[in-house]
């Protein structure tokens, strides 16, 4: 496994576990810190929740593996998220942001009391709040690493607008941004995240790598020509078409950390055997055009 500084005060596992489905996966506290003992075995030591995944549910779930096993937390970096909320207005359900000083400094409270750790090895504000202030977000992130609540903060689904607003608020401190990226999802290149990423030196950590699964089931035209092409040069490295994918985000000089969401050890183990995967220059061209979505001028 290779670990990445994010900062001075973290270090992280280049492949993360997710566990945004969590509170689907049907485990018992027993198998949940049974997977989690297995994913410490492979070297994949940062785990990846919020507090919004299954309303709470799997930081609960989370939580009650640490109650039992207290050891467990000191061999893993936690990561969490907050911002994103919900409220009931005439019965039906409303999901809103809130990135104000005191609802975050809520949030991170009661999820230190869900997962009944003492800190967070980093806090990300969960997505892009139209009516954020970057200052008062700022203020609350600060005031978390000052009492140590969260060693590091970042930010997840952010576009470089308000990525560098809060960075500038924050005095350079946030440590990554948590963004969609697969062979099929481009945004932040478009945006031009990836560039000021890359430029300023901050690991993104990738969520839905494989499209949620889509890029290796769905017949629509973008994800049946991207899945052709990383078949063919799967064939060419005489490896599974997964490895080839985890492979191909790893490779830009961005440094990317992909979170796998799989409840499977052996789906985790395909993304670890990307590190040893060496594509070439080209390859990743090909897969970067092949859904018909990116053309080179």
């Amino acid at each position: 496994m290779e670990y990445v500084a994010l900062s001075d005060a973290l270090k992280v596992s280049r492949i993360i576990q997710g566990f945004w489905r969590l509170a689907d996966w049907d485990f018992t506290t027993e198998q949940l810190a049974a997977f989690m003992e297995g994913c410490l075995e492979r070297g994949v030591t940062t785990f990846d929740t919020a507090e919004v995944y299954g309303n709470t549910e799997c930081e609960k779930q989370l939580g009650r593996v640490f109650a039992g096993r207290p050891d467990l937390r000191s061999r893993l970096q936690l990561v969490s998220k907050a911002g994103i909320y919900q409220t009931k207005i005439q019965g039906r359900t409303f999901g809103y942001y809130n990135t104000t000083y005191d609802r975050l400094m809520q949030s991170c409270k009661e999820a230190l009391q869900r997962l009944h750790c003492e800190y967070l090895d980093l806090y990300l504000i969960h997505r892009e709040d139209p009516c954020m202030d970057p200052y008062e977000t700022a203020r609350a992130l600060k005031d978390m690493k000052k009492q140590g609540l969260i060693r590091e903060a970042g930010v997840s689904n952010f576009d470089p607008f308000k990525f560098d607003a809060l960075q500038h608020a924050m005095e350079k401190t946030l440590v990554t941004n948590q963004i969609e990226w697969n062979p099929v999802c481009f945004e932040h290149f478009e945006s031009g995240m990836m560039d000021l990423l890359t430029k300023e030196r901050i690991h993104p950590m990738i969520w839905s790598p494989l499209a949620g699964g889509r890029l290796f089931t769905s017949e629509e035209a973008v994800y049946r020509n991207a899945r052709e092409k990383i078949e063919e040069i799967a064939q060419r490295h005489q490896t599974e078409p997964a490895v080839i994918v985890y492979a191909w985000l790893m490779y830009h000089p961005v440094g990317a950390l992909p979170i796998s969401g799989s409840n499977r050890l052996d789906r985790l183990d395909l993304a670890i055997r990307a590190l040893d995967v060496k594509l070439e220059h080209f390859e990743w061209y090909e897969i970067y055009t092949a859904s018909g979505q990116k053309k080179l001028r």
